[in-house]
């Protein structure tokens, strides 16, 4: 077992897809919304009053400014929430619930109902649909490759008559593969279904437009584009059956109760058009870094990469290094990693507490003993060949030192 050092320099961040540090465009905006006493725009963006319509008023532009970076048909189609777990529950069991509801009306189906999901989804859509299924629903699993892609092919044989409800991922938070969602939604469309995408770790890494991508759902979180924790996007295209998932004074429109964080949502907008507006420059930035460490991590004889990325390629963000290191686990590495000054991941940092192999890994047909062992990089707007060394020199300390 490697010795404990002390950290030797400054903190490196790789672990973005966890969470992000808040621009200062965002913490601007916020700023007025977040000052103390009357001289604040503190109100209630429900209140009939002056302050309240102050504050209406600052979440409307929010929404309309969200709605326009993503492509959204019109500015009712996006309600604010907590975050992306809020979001991915509301649309799966809003719309699943309410979609056997319209079918039932429609062609007499008293219960049951199939809802088809991947089997590498965040686990807010996993336990999600748990929930669903004690509600009747039967759950499906649609396929995935080695690389945890799903092929249009994949989805059709998973679908049945009854299938109410899709949910794939635009982009995985682990291995960072990108789905042809455009794709998928239009394979589901055929069958009469919904579909429903997280785009969390899409937003900022690759081109989102819900109108060209035809979903009928979509969640976002402000926190991973550099914006406030605690605010999340959930985008419920005109039309789509939908019962609401908080039950209360039937703010956002009926679609979720609860007074709006209007600071939270202000500084969402402003996050979401920036990661916008800097995606391709972004980009750039980050794929010839991640295509560096994949190609000099891969020359140690102990590690394994997760899923197989090609130099250039655009099929995976190019924001995420995942590889398996064998005879080591995740956690011990993240420690000792830690006190040489970086930070990184073991997969997601939801589950980053279980000692269990991440179950996406296990989609990807990973042997238990060596998905223990996995590591997730995951690069931010700083990301640079100088700070991709200095964790190659730290990595190959704390494996070497391990036999």
């Amino acid at each position: 077992m490697p010795a404990l050092t002390a950290p030797t320099h400054r903190v490196i961040y790789l672990d973005n897809a966890a969470t992000t540090p808040l621009c200062e465009e965002a913490a601007c905006a916020m700023e007025p919304f977040l000052a103390c006493g009357l001289e604040g725009r503190f109100g209630n963006a429900n209140s009939l009053h002056r302050v309240g319509r102050a504050a209406f008023a600052a979440l409307e532009d929010a929404r309309m400014r969200v709605a326009r970076a993503l492509h959204a048909h019109r500015p009712d189609e996006i309600a604010f929430t907590s975050g992306a777990t809020e979001s991915d529950n509301a649309a799966l069991i809003g719309i699943a619930i309410a979609a056997r509801e319209k079918a039932r009306l429609k062609h007499g189906l008293a219960s049951g109902g199939r809802i088809a999901i991947s089997r590498i989804e965040h686990d807010a859509v996993l336990n999600a649909t748990r929930l669903l299924k004690d509600l009747g629903f039967a759950i499906d699993f649609i396929e995935n490759d080695r690389n945890g892609r799903i092929d249009p092919a994949a989805l059709t044989d998973a679908l049945h008559d009854d299938t109410l409800l899709v949910s794939v991922m635009a982009a995985n938070n682990e291995v960072g593969t990108v789905q042809p969602i455009r794709e998928l939604a239009a394979r589901a469309h055929e069958h009469g279904a919904l579909f429903h995408t997280d785009a969390v770790q899409a937003l900022g890494k690759i081109e989102v437009d819900l109108a060209s991508w035809d979903v009928d759902s979509a969640s976002f979180s402000a926190h991973k584009v550099y914006g406030p924790k605690g605010v999340g996007v959930l985008y419920l295209k005109s039309g789509t059956p939908f019962r609401p998932f908080l039950a209360g004074g039937g703010q956002e429109r009926g679609l979720r109760s609860g007074t709006q964080n209007v600071a939270g949502t202000v500084g969402a907008a402003v996050a979401i058009e920036r990661a916008v507006q800097r995606r391709k420059a972004f980009a750039q930035t980050t794929m010839p870094v991640r295509d560096y460490l994949y190609g000099e991590l891969c020359k140690h004889a102990k590690i394994t990469p997760s899923v197989t990325v090609g130099s250039g390629s655009s099929d995976f963000l190019p924001t995420i290094v995942n590889v398996c290191v064998r005879g080591c686990e995740s956690q011990t590495l993240i420690m000792q990693l830690d006190l040489r000054g970086f930070c990184v991941s073991g997969g997601s940092a939801c589950s980053s507490n279980s000692l269990d192999p991440s179950h996406v890994l296990t989609a990807l047909s990973i042997p238990r003993n060596l998905a223990q062992g996995s590591l997730r990089l995951s690069l931010g707007e700083d990301a640079s060949i100088q700070q991709a060394d200095s964790f190659i020199e730290a990595f190959k300390e704390v494996v070497d030192a391990w036999s």
